[in-house]
């Protein structure tokens, strides 16, 4: 249900409905109404599509935890690693396909081998919509495996389907483990939700972002040209604090 109303409320699906409603306006003579709605639809996506409109959006959350390597990280009992960004199924193709998600689990890695903790627990059931019975938790383990890491420092959380439960169903993990001083690791972006999160289910995490978006460039003409990508990311940013609002409401944050 989350993913259906974010999706009816990302700024491509708001700005179609404004453009229809000004369509449906100007049909009816109501000119200068219609007008205006099409230009605000028009006019909020332009905007949106400026890398230098995404980038000041993405800096608004991607600064709120700053960037290390792993050496600067302090000691803790065990690692935590989000799903997302992964397409687990390993039915129709010989391995998982990290795609966004890859640096979750090479910062994660990188971590693990500086000495950090030592233990990781991957978080991430399966994906109903992708039709696979192999959860995000899972996959990420198979990578990690590859990458070196023994397969008994690796535990699993495989019920989660969202921000929310990777932070309840991690938090009994610790709970039954005795465990108390974590890093977490996940993409910069998702970083805030994800830290509210696990602070509303008793875990006071250490953030260990990574997978971080904005473009440090000077200021040039490309930077106030619209693309398609600038828009992505837009959206991205859109989601997240429109996720956080969510979670705050329903007292998840």
């Amino acid at each position: 249900m989350d993913k259906i109303l974010t999706q009816f409320t990302s700024p491509l699906s708001l700005a179609l409905l404004l453009a229809l409603a000004g369509l449906a306006l100007l049909l009816a003579r109501r000119r200068l109404a219609g007008a205006g709605l099409l230009l605000l639809a028009l006019g909020g996506l332009g905007l949106l599509s400026l890398p230098a409109v995404a980038d000041t959006l993405l800096r608004s959350i991607e600064e709120r935890y700053p960037e290390l390597p792993a050496s600067e990280f302090p000691v803790a009992e065990a690692i935590i690693v989000l799903g997302g960004g992964i397409d687990p199924r390993v039915e129709t193709r010989p391995y998982p396909d990290l795609q966004s998600g890859a640096d979750r689990v090479w910062h994660a890695a990188r971590i693990f081998r500086a000495g950090k903790a030592p233990l990781l627990i991957l978080s991430g059931g399966v994906i109903p919509r992708l039709g696979t019975k192999v959860s995000e938790a899972e996959a990420m383990r198979i990578f990690l495996v590859d990458l070196g890491v023994p397969t008994k420092a690796i535990r699993l959380e495989e019920r989660s389907r969202n921000t929310y439960e990777n932070a309840v169903f991690t938090e009994e993990i610790l709970r039954k483990s005795g465990l108390t001083r974590v890093l977490l690791v996940t993409s910069a972006l998702h970083m805030p939700r994800a830290m509210a999160a696990f602070r509303a289910a008793g875990v006071e995490a250490i953030p260990a972002p990574t997978d971080f978006m904005v473009r440090d460039e000077p200021s040039q003409l490309l930077h106030w040209l619209p693309d398609v990508k600038s828009l992505t990311v837009s959206t991205a940013v859109w989601h997240e604090y429109l996720g956080l609002w969510m979670y705050r409401r329903r007292g998840w944050a």
